[in-house]
């Protein structure tokens, strides 16, 4: 079950003007489940994204990077899930542009007009003919109150669709901001999520957007990890429709450049957490804090040792106060001339470790108090400067292992 995670209300999902979404059952691996997505944006719509870091990337993240670099004006997004066309060379390539040009051709549009996603199974061959023939469904289904559907269609080992929205006034206007993600496992992002969408009304220079989207991702989905592996089809897009009526945003240090900051943030985070706590087989949702650093770098280093290791995963599992797994983390992370003599340890209100050492006063029974929560903050302090970091994880149970000994099958 999700760490304290309910599937999101389809009233409070917030429609985004320019935006419509169809969703088709076509049976790209299963047959009788939502597994083709559609998105159809206004002409004029601003889009920008980043993609995972693995160099060996699936072939619809290649054809994404340069459909965006062309610059025609993007215009739709197709997204199956069930297969990850991921591991499958210059056929997966060409069977990614069949997809599109048959997209194009259902909406009038050039082929590189349409950014192609997939997730699911890698080094599957990418099944064309069944996308092909579920796309007048999804057409056909084009509506602009379909996020919670499309969701539900991006889904692969997720035990709940993931979407947010906010809303925030920029000058007198209503400006919506509305998204979409699906993950698991295979997160260890380096970059964004397995798959994420989020889209607003706002009215911004599209020259700001891929510095926005950049700093949304490693404000969210860059924090979070499951299990430490980074996926081959890691997408986040960013959306703006130019719709809301607003003055032009110019600048994202003015005041209406940080309001509509904040919301595409808290969107975005919203979705990277619910990805943590819906991790396979995740029972706990941690969050890890790296205070007193010089660097927010070497913060981030000890943050995701600590959510990276087996050994302090598997002890939250457990509920297992065995804390110095924690403490041996930080010390491997990276720092060179970290002083392990100035280290101050808390497991929420617990003061476990002071100056390195044990603390007098610390009774393993105050920890395993903490352990049993559902949701934990672990908080280090280098003491060594004034920067900090945080990280999102899960812990990891038996389950995690069975979901992925099973995924095939």
């Amino acid at each position: 079950m999700p760490v304290n995670l309910a599937a999101p209300a389809r009233a409070s999902l917030a429609a985004v003007s320019g935006v419509r979404i169809g969703v088709a059952m076509a049976g790209v691996r299963k047959a009788n489940r939502k597994d083709l997505v559609v998105m159809v944006l206004d002409e004029g719509a601003a889009v920008a994204g980043v993609f995972t870091q693995n160099r060996f990337c699936a072939a619809p993240v290649q054809l994404c990077r340069e459909h965006l670099a062309a610059q025609r004006g993007i215009r739709a997004l197709l997204i199956n899930t069930g297969n990850a066309n991921a591991g499958t060379g210059a056929d997966g390539v060409a069977r990614a542009r069949q997809t599109c040009a048959a997209l194009a051709r259902h909406l009038g549009l050039d082929e590189q007009q349409v950014l192609p996603f997939s997730t699911g199974v890698i080094m599957e061959t990418l099944p064309v003919e069944r996308i092909v023939a579920g796309l007048p469904a999804a057409v056909a289904a084009l509506a602009p109150d379909r996020w919670l559907e499309s969701a539900e269609g991006i889904m692969t080992t997720d035990t709940l669709p993931k979407a947010a929205s906010r809303q925030v006034t920029i000058g007198g206007r209503t400006v919506t901001v509305t998204g979409i993600a699906k993950g698991a496992g295979m997160i260890r992002p380096n970059m964004a999520t397995m798959l994420g969408f989020v889209a607003t009304d706002a009215v911004i220079d599209p020259a700001l957007m891929q510095t926005l989207v950049r700093e949304a991702a490693d404000q969210s989905f860059n924090r979070i990890t499951i299990d430490g592996d980074t996926s081959t089809n890691d997408s986040f897009v960013l959306i703006a429709t130019q719709r809301a009526g607003h003055a032009p945003i110019t600048q994202l240090e003015s005041a209406d450049g940080a309001a509509l900051r904040e919301a595409v943030f808290a969107v975005s985070r919203q979705l990277a957490q619910a990805i943590v706590r819906d991790g396979e087989g995740a029972t706990k949702f941690i969050t890890v804090r790296v205070d007193g650093g010089r660097t927010k770098q070497e913060c981030r280093l000890a943050a995701y040792a600590i959510a990276h290791s087996p050994l302090v995963k598997t002890a939250f599992f457990a509920s297992d106060p065995n804390l110095g797994r924690i403490l041996a983390a930080v010390g491997y992370a990276g720092i060179d001339d970290l002083d392990q003599g100035l280290i101050d340890l808390f497991l929420d209100d617990v003061h476990v470790v002071v100056r390195g050492g044990r603390h007098p006063a610390y009774q393993e029974a105050d920890g395993q108090r903490v352990m049993k929560q559902s949701e934990i903050t672990v908080r280090v302090d280098l003491h060594r400067g004034p920067a900090h970091a945080t990280v999102w994880t899960c812990d990891l149970s038996h389950d995690y292992v069975s979901i992925n000994a099973d995924y095939r099958s």
